[in-house]
């Protein structure tokens, strides 16, 4: 176990040549041949840390609650391992998370390494530590797209669930950067009490220079080591309550681009009702959370990790049909890999001589939403 770092730096700048992965024709071709291969691209969860300067209440990563001695840093040749085997692994999208993951000290050599090996970089940050130097080192190395946290639409309640005074207006000059230079910036809203009037969080959000949000699903417990959580009345909901938040997001649709698919909000209403759901959850098969101890999990949700990552490869994979949970950043992207998962389940037919097989594998509803779930986040994927 790595020895806890106390009071981390601001990660240092680090200039790395710049890499790309193929563009082109190269890369539509290589990507089509893994969608109907293999069904498209996997993804990865990686907290490189579980520090945090942030005290949110629906959180255990929350300064207050984790004590320092506890802090966690993944080793930098540790990461580098990781995103190889992870892309050997054909997991192409890579999203670096906390904790904070400003406070590592290695974050932009990790995500440098990551861009460098193919990965698509993205990044989850409360804002805090972004400045225009800051800003410009994400960019150089290979941070393509940014979430950063806004848990209200008042900001005198986000700042002070957040413990970080100031932090908007930090967050406002960053997205005007983030602009200019090109990154992709999103706002990342968890579901809670603190959110009174869903209707007031366009202008808010279009005050702080986003474009688009998108909303991560309310929890109050988890299995895995991940803290991004807490028992905590900001986001313990009755089933019907929350029900009523997920139609206000649908809502929103109209007035603000939402990430988060019309379908997969219709199936988590499904989720909470008790109800069939259509569409199985990918983690474990194409999405996967690797925490700092370098444990790879299926999820976030689940009790026992799959294996270490340097035990990983196509054997540890499972498909089980699984629903169980109601994770934003494996269910809503599973809605939208569907129909890729689809074609594949249907070349392999093919390949096999069973076309009937085939016909029925593509030919079904729940891949006509699947389609309609990608076209309508098509230009937000496109700028990952």
């Amino acid at each position: 176990m790595q020895t806890p770092v106390i009071a981390p730096e601001p990660p240092k700048t680090v200039r790395t040549p710049s890499v790309q992965p193929p563009r082109g024709l190269r890369h539509l071709a290589e990507t089509l041949k893994l969608t109907l291969f293999n069904g498209g691209p996997g993804q990865c969860v990686f907290p490189i840390n579980n520090a945090c300067n942030a005290a949110c209440d629906f959180c255990h990563f929350n300064r207050n609650q984790l004590a320092r001695d506890q802090w966690r840093f993944v080793p930098l040749q540790g990461a580098k391992d990781a995103i190889d085997i992870l892309y050997r692994n054909e997991v192409h999208y890579i999203v670096l998370t906390g904790g904070e993951p400003m406070m590592h000290p290695d974050l932009l050599e990790i995500a440098g390494h990551a861009k460098r090996a193919g990965m698509t970089v993205l990044l989850v940050t409360n804002g805090s530590l972004l400045t225009p130097q800051s800003c410009r080192a994400l960019k150089e190395n290979g941070v393509s797209s940014i979430f950063i946290s806004i848990d209200a639409h008042e900001a005198s309640v986000h700042e002070k669930n957040r413990g970080l005074p100031k932090v908007l207006e930090r967050i406002r000059k960053a997205n005007a950067l983030f602009k200019e230079l090109g990154v992709q910036s999103t706002a990342s809203v968890t579901m809670s009490r603190l959110i009174t009037d869903y209707e007031a969080l366009p202008a808010f959000l279009e005050g702080l220079g986003f474009r688009s949000v998108t909303f991560s699903y309310p929890l109050v417990r988890l299995g895995s080591s991940f803290l991004g959580y807490a028992d905590s009345n900001l986001v313990n909901f009755q089933s019907e309550e929350l029900v009523r938040a997920f139609d206000s997001v649908q809502r929103l649709k109209k007035r603000f681009h939402v990430v988060n698919p019309a379908t997969s909000l219709e199936e988590m209403r499904r989720f909470l009702r008790g109800e069939q759901q259509d569409f199985e959850c990918l983690g474990g098969y194409k999405y996967f959370y690797l925490d700092w101890e370098l444990q790879l999990w299926r999820c976030h949700h689940w009790e026992t990790p799959m294996c270490s990552i340097y035990d990983f490869d196509d054997s540890k994979r499972i498909r089980d049909g699984c629903q169980r949970c109601m994770i934003d950043c494996m269910r809503d992207p599973s809605v939208m890999q569907h129909i890729a998962i689809s074609m594949s389940d249907a070349a392999g037919h093919v390949r096999a001589g069973r076309l009937g097989a085939a016909a029925r594998t593509l030919l079904t509803k729940k891949n006509a939403l699947s389609l309609k779930s990608a076209i309508e986040q098509w230009r937000w994927i496109v700028g990952l």
